[in-house]
């Protein structure tokens, strides 16, 4: 007999070995239907995602995976990928297959082929797919001897699959799955047939190299994506619509606020009123400094290689450090500005009674970034962190962390974000440290976050090098999510680099050293903002409050009169005293995302008086210059 224990708890005895697909059926021909897979735990090892064909020989736990679970849109989203390369195969013979992942939203595959496809190839590909789902063809995995596998693919002239497949030990089952007359190299699992797949849409070509090579052959990758529904792919396909409208590259042009070239790549060109909004960030961040604690610093944009290799960057970061030299020394322009930190703290020794010493700055970091991974202000190569680093004992480290917390979600709220996602990210392979700090410093920041109240996953293995780190994620106005804050746990590069307190027996003893920033880089953060409010920001934030239109000559001296007093309080205020027709004025401004339109002609010159517009064509009608100005300041004083 083999026993079967269901995710509730329920057993499910069958006589002998029995598939997925078996166990899907006896709760249910619907869920029968709907099983894509199965989630296999042997005596407690690991989950084992499998095919619905799978045969499980002895008693095991089982969940049916389907197109609801994430690792069910999954397995739909690779199938569909291994649709896209069959569907090519059969309109392009001549088309070599290379690799087609799962990634964020849908798939690609890429492809060998003698000239570049086309949006008409596209469209012929997706119909295509459409024809073969249809047909619902099964499809079964095959294990095969590597070198048997190897010659199948050279005979079909897949030279990039051979040469796949013969880097991989020769002791190693190789799985291959068919459908109909296609046949690829694949883990799985996969769908059990073609028809399960329903909802999918092509996107785009794009070049990429082969093993990510740039000596190698650039080949064609087609991107796609996949569904469980009509409705969730509509929904994202309408989300990358809001996507490309916000795009801050794009609003970073047309609202005249910075641009990049290729004289710098990686690195931005402000002007003058995407620098208000730096300005009106960094002020604000330099309050919450003020108000918590921190004392602000400032650290060398450039240190001694030497000072890099004692603290285990140049060991574990040194591709990301850019370098230079002078009178036969070396240097490092600095990545990040935690070792400039414990500098500071080293200048002097400290008393226990002076923790936790936290310290902050607005320091500017490089990064040698590749080229090809650059992204607008997302992925830059000069940035500047809200960095932070609280010099702390062992028994402080639970409270800085939840206050840490507590801190940050004021902070978000106040940008506009209340949804925020909370990860732990443990030990990678490659680190630095004991287990038993290890242990120590992932166990702080667990329990600091359950002590918040605040729900969280563990991302395995995606710890710094010298220690683990909470990552807090936000979710923008069109569901998007944006990894910003973190805080990390450091036991080790304090002892590294020498610092060290005195503690109540008057013994030495090293501080924790906890790396936090609130928003990361400004510049990500400022460009999550531009997208996040599709440009139009907040008034607090905005580079500009207002602008005074003149309806006609006759009142121009008028409308230069209210730009001058509202300036004077403090606001940031233009006035358009062009001869244009004040209805272009109008829509120019509006363009320009502008928070409010203050329109003047005689008659309000006479009353002192303002017609306010506010964005989106809304109309205050006509009111006193003072309450449009008390009205103004409220709005920004209280960060509406």
């Amino acid at each position: 007999m083999v026993q079967i224990t269901l995710p509730d708890g329920s057993q499910r005895e069958f006589e002998g070995p029995v598939s997925v697909s078996d166990v899907a059926n006896s709760i249910g021909s619907g869920l029968g239907r709907a099983a894509l897979a199965g989630k296999v735990t042997f005596d407690g090892t690991t989950p084992q995602l499998v095919d619905t064909s799978f045969v499980i020989e002895r008693d095991a736990q089982l969940a049916i995976v389907t197109a609801k679970d994430p690792e069910g849109l999954d397995v739909l989203r690779h199938s569909t990928a291994h649709l896209l390369a069959y569907a090519v195969k059969e309109l392009f013979p001549e088309a070599q297959v290379t690799i087609g992942p799962v990634i964020d939203n849908g798939f690609y595959y890429d492809f060998s082929y003698k000239r570049p496809f086309t949006p008409e190839d596209l469209k012929a590909i997706e119909k295509k797919m459409t024809e073969l789902a249809r047909k619902d063809e099964v499809v079964t995995r095959e294990v095969w001897d590597r070198d048997e596998a190897v010659q199948l693919f050279r005979d079909m002239g897949e030279e990039y699959k051979a040469e796949i497949i013969a880097a991989i030990p020769s002791d190693q089952p190789i799985s291959l799955y068919r459908e109909g007359d296609f046949v690829d190299l694949c883990r799985g699992p996969h769908v059990p047939s073609t028809g399960k797949i329903r909802v999918f849409k092509l996107m785009k070509v794009a070049g990429a190299y082969w093993r990510g090579d740039s000596n190698n052959e650039m080949l064609q990758r087609i991107y796609g994506t996949a569904w469980a529904t009509k409705d969730e792919q509509a929904a994202y396909l309408h989300m990358l619509e809001e996507a490309e409208k916000r795009d801050h590259r794009r609003l970073g042009r047309e609202l005249d606020l910075f641009h990049f070239q290729d004289e710098a790549p990686g690195l931005i060109f402000w002007h003058p009123k995407g620098w208000t909004i730096w300005q009106q960030v960094e002020q604000y961040m330099r309050k919450v400094y003020q108000d918590n604690g921190y004392q602000e610093i400032k650290a060398p944009q450039i240190l001694d290689l030497s000072l890099w290799k004692k603290t285990g960057h140049w060991d574990n970061y040194s591709e990301n450090i850019f370098t230079t030299e002078s009178e036969n020394r070396l240097y490092g322009l600095k990545p990040m500005n935690c070792p400039g930190h414990v500098q500071i703290f080293n200048s002097k020794l400290h008393s226990y009674r002076e923790l936790p010493i936290r310290y902050g700055e607005f320091g500017q970091c490089h990064r040698n970034e590749p080229s090809g991974a650059l992204h607008g202000m997302m992925r830059v190569r000069g940035f500047t962190q809200d960095d932070g680093h609280v010099f702390c004992t062992e028994d402080q480290l639970q409270e800085e962390c939840a206050r840490f917390t507590e801190l940050l979600q004021q902070v978000y709220a106040d940008f506009g974000f209340k949804d925020i996602l909370y990860k732990v990210a443990t030990r990678p392979e490659k680190r630095i440290g004991s287990d038993e700090v290890w242990d120590k410093a992932e166990a702080a920041l667990m329990e600091s976050l359950r002590r918040a109240g605040c729900d969280y996953e563990v991302s395995e293995g995606d710890g710094a090098f010298y220690g683990p780190k909470i990552e807090y994620t936000l979710k923008d106005a069109i569901g998007r999510h944006w990894q910003c804050g973190t805080i990390q746990v450091d036991f080790s590069m304090p002892e590294r680099l020498g610092a060290e307190y005195v503690d109540a027996q008057d013994q030495r003893r090293t501080p924790v050293m906890l790396h936090r920033a609130i928003l990361g880089s400004f510049e990500r953060f400022i460009g999550m903002l531009i997208e996040n409010y599709a440009g139009a920001l907040p008034a607090w934030l905005s580079p500009q409050h207002a602008v005074v239109c003149c309806i006609a000559e006759s009142s121009a001296d008028y409308a230069a009169q209210v730009a001058k007093e509202l300036s004077a309080q403090g606001l940031r205020i233009n006035a358009d005293l062009r001869g244009e027709k004040i209805t272009r004025k109008i829509r120019e401004h509006s363009m320009q995302k502008m928070p409010y339109i203050l329109v003047v002609g005689d008659k309000e010159a006479e009353t002192g008086a303002v017609a306010v517009r506010g964005r989106g064509g809304l109309d205050l009608g006509v009111m006193p210059l003072a309450d449009f100005s008390a009205r103004l300041k409220h709005e920004i004083d209280t960060r509406q």
